[in-house]
């Protein structure tokens, strides 16, 4: 994780009894608690004295502790306990850490919750939980203002904490304020920063002025001193002869509704649970095998799509047609897409089990979409409904742009009328393992930075909406609801999925750097007008030194030339903005050592100006992947999800090499392991329609498969080894490349015929190809085999 977290180190094994009883063998379970590091302070008033509770209610109904540690954030246990568990029923361990208190009650800091079914048998294993809670401690102060006596004209009490969630109140004194409680609300805020509670009163002398407030008489201010409030009791404030005010000072409860870590979510590992077995059944299908695979030598597939607006629409449905004639997609783990190919994912997942059935119909109802008029989108009609439904999204507490207009026009160009899907609903098409999970990949960006300069890979799924380098993820249905230090402050309706599509496509988020890059080799001469100046400067020796320090850096603003080319040629016409899940979380004083953000690391802020990453922001930006890299291929790329074979899909315009070339080098740069990609010249000028790589000395990097969106061997033949009589010939003419193409990216409309044949020639391309993806699959399995075989203790799971 990249924010502070928690870590307890325990020894675990699990020794059979020698007393087997028939339906339920026992075993000992001997767990030794060693140490914790890093545990957060449960008040400010006293150092932590910690103990660890031990309960696993299937073997005990007593809960077991250990000493408590005095004054110490690292305490050591070293204690052992000992279990007597039945290997039959599900077994989950209970680490609980509390700090005792002689006057309160002890405070409760955290629980892990271990499987103990992945424990080998007469092992000793050493396990390290990261508990990341957690962030600092939040604190709530609820402030009520009572009236003494109706108010013959409307005054104002304007109340702000600076640094909290909500920032700034107003409460007004009215002809309607009685002597009930008239004005009451909260504010949350960080704990440790020194708060202050402002409030603005009206033009009176008040009588009556708390200690630790400070009475401004002259400005009719008053300001206290959060930290100086008692905890847990409600105290007046402040009052006069027509109002008086109290407040009250609360810890908030330490439950995270930000998931922080770089592991899978639990759905998603309950998914490929569910999947594999059908992954295996398809492969030894497929492959023609004699025996079943085991475990540890299924691959995981993954199809990659590359965007192109609805040309990338169209000629997806006719891959995946061919990849089910193949029986591939059965094999497939992963689906990922960003902009035209999610309008295509987003509509095949309405179906529960699109795999399983004939894609016939999706394409025949797609086809109906590609060949309407699209004139009618523009109609008084249309625009009264975007403009009613951009009302409500603002009225739900979303901002609203561009974006979320050109999100309803595509919900008009894919469906017949108003589209409630939401990407949640998507979990019905993949709780079952039925079909691969999708992703969809976006990128968070920054204003007054190109996106060479600054992105952050962020990836959907229907369980859950993270940014990669954080491991920071909340619940899909969450995403775009208010958040404030991992806490979940206001619950928005879920955005419908029309909106997302919007994002994922985001054509209005170009600025002219992109364009220029597009259109030159070298970036060099814009790019140093839109980079800050950073330089390290030297340091005293006296100061110590550790492994996670950073350098001292001398920041020099531009000047206002410059300042004024850079937010010309870096200002985007609009990005999408949802509220900031992140917002008010602190990043761990060791973050860069971290792997995983590490991993990710390639902002010219991440090591020099932490303080302005996304945490800092109230939304997030998110636009179009494309404006960096056409690939979705980041989210397959991650550790966890070990994906060996990527069918890589391309359907983006211009040079067909263009987004592989990027993404061998974008992965070199990261040190993330990636196949070598190289193409000869003669490939280059004449591409055929696969190409399989493979690195041999690197098993971590997966087999690529890669599919450029070209018209070879089409042209001849209707299918494989088929080939097209002289009345035929026309229908292999598909233009993809010259200025006159139909299929360019800005059309949004196609001829009947011309949507048939992108379809055709996808699917043909796919279906010609066979023998080099079954030499790919056939490939990853005899590398997990002999990774198996080298390494046969990593494939346990513990």
């Amino acid at each position: 994780m990249a924010f502070t977290n928690f870590e307890i180190f325990a020894l675990a094994s699990t020794t059979d009894t020698g007393k087997t009883v028939e339906t339920s063998p026992c075993y000992l379970l001997t767990v030794e608690v060693i140490r914790a590091k890093n545990l957060r302070r449960a008040d400010i008033f006293s150092h932590t004295d910690c103990y660890l509770m031990l309960w696993l209610p299937t073997a005990s109904s007593i809960h077991f502790r250990t000493k408590a540690v005095e004054n110490s954030k690292d305490p050591v246990w070293n204690e052992t306990f000992h279990f007597m568990v039945q290997s039959k029923v599900k077994n989950v361990l209970e680490l609980s850490v509390h700090d005792e208190d002689n006057i309160s009650r002890d405070d409760h800091l955290f629980t892990v919750r271990f499987d103990i079914a992945g424990l080998p048998l007469n092992e000793k294993v050493l396990m390290q939980f990261k508990c990341n809670p957690k962030s600092r401690q939040v604190c709530c102060l609820e402030y009520e203002v009572q009236g003494k006596k109706a108010q013959k004209s409307k005054q104002k009490l304007s109340f702000m904490v600076k640094g909290s969630h909500e920032g700034h109140h107003e409460c007004s004194l009215g002809s309607d304020f009685c002597i009930s409680p008239a004005c009451q609300s909260a504010f949350h805020y960080v704990k440790y920063k020194q708060p202050t509670l402002d409030v603005k009163l009206p033009k009176k002398d008040l009588d009556y002025v708390f200690g630790p407030c400070a009475y401004n008489r002259e400005e009719g201010s008053l300001q206290a001193q959060i930290s100086s409030l008692p905890t847990k009791k409600k105290i007046m404030l402040a009052e006069n002869n027509e109002f008086s005010l109290h407040v009250k000072t609360e810890d908030c409860q330490n439950v995270l509704d930000v998931r922080l870590g770089y592991d899978l979510c639990s759905q998603e590992q309950d998914f490929l649970d569910k999947r594999k077995k059908i992954v295996a059944e398809a492969l030894k299908k497929v492959l023609g095998l004699e025996r079943d695979l085991q475990d540890h030598e299924i691959p995981v597939v993954a199809i990659m799509t590359v965007g192109g607006s609805t040309r990338s629409l169209t000629a997806l449905y006719g891959s995946l047609q061919g990849l089910k004639k193949l029986n591939i997609i059965d094999c497939t783990t992963y689906l990922t897409g960003f902009s035209g190919t999610t309008w295509t994912m987003a509509n095949l997942y309405k179906d529960a089990y699109w795999s399983q059935k004939d894609l016939d119909e999706q394409i025949n109802k797609t086809k109906r979409d590609m060949t309407k008029c699209k004139a009618n989108g523009l109609s008084i009609e249309c625009l009264k409904y975007y403009n009613r439904q951009l009302c409500q999204r603002k009225q739900e507490g979303q901002k609203t742009s561009c974006i979320d207009l050109w999100g309803l026009l595509i919900e008009y160009l894919l469906n017949d009328g108003e589209d409630n899907h939401k990407l949640s609903d998507q979990q019905q098409a993949v709780n079952d393992g039925q079909n691969p999970l999708p992703i969809y990949a976006a990128i968070n960006v920054k204003e007054n930075y190109s996106t060479m300069d600054f992105k952050e890979w962020v990836e959907f799924t229907p369980y859950e909406v993270g940014i990669l380098k954080y491991g920071a993820y909340v619940r899909t249905e969450d995403f775009g609801s208010e958040f404030f230090m991992g806490r979940l402050m206001k619950k928005l309706p879920e955005t419908r999925i029309c909106y997302l599509q919007g994002m994922w496509s985001s054509i209005f988020s170009l600025n002219l750097m992109y364009v220029w890059n597009l259109s030159h080799s070298s970036e060099d001469f814009w790019h140093k007008w839109t980079q800050d100046q950073i330089v390290d400067i030297g340091e005293e020796d006296h100061l110590p030194t550790r492994a996670h320090d950073q350098k001292s850096h001398l920041y020099t603003p531009a000047g206002p030339l410059s300042s004024a080319l850079r937010d010309v040629i870096t200002d985007r016409l609009s990005v999408a903005q949802y509220h900031n899940f992140l917002r008010g979380l602190q990043l761990d004083n060791s973050y860069l050592e971290q792997s995983n953000f590490h991993r990710w690391k390639d902002t010219v802020l991440d090591s020099s100006s932490p303080n302005q990453l996304t945490q800092s922001e109230e939304y997030l930006s998110l636009e179009d992947a494309g404006f960096f890299i056409s690939t979705s291929s980041a989210p397959l790329l991650r550790l966890e999800r070990k994906v060996d074979v990527i069918l890589h899909l391309n359907y983006s315009a211009g040079l067909q090499t263009r987004n592989l070339e990027q993404t061998c080098k974008y992965c070199a740069e990261q040190g993330i392991p990636f196949p070598k990609a190289v193409l000869s010249e003669e490939d280059k000028n004449s591409l055929k329609e696969c190409y399989l790589f493979e690195d041999a000395e690197n098993s971590e990097a997966p087999i690529l498969l890669f599919f450029p969106q070209v018209n070879d061997t089409f042209r001849y033949y209707t299918s494989p080894g088929v080939k097209r009589s002289e009345s035929q010939l026309k229908d292999g003419k598909v233009d993809l490349s010259s200025d006159s193409s139909p299929y360019s990216t800005y059309s949004m409309t196609f001829h009947p015929e011309e949507y048939d044949r992108l379809v055709k020639l996808s699917e043909y391309n796919i279906l010609n190809n066979q023998h080099l993806i079954l030499q790919g699959l056939c490939s990853a399995v005899e590398r997990k085999k002999k990774v198996q075989e080298i390494k046969p203790s990593e494939h346990r799971d513990a």
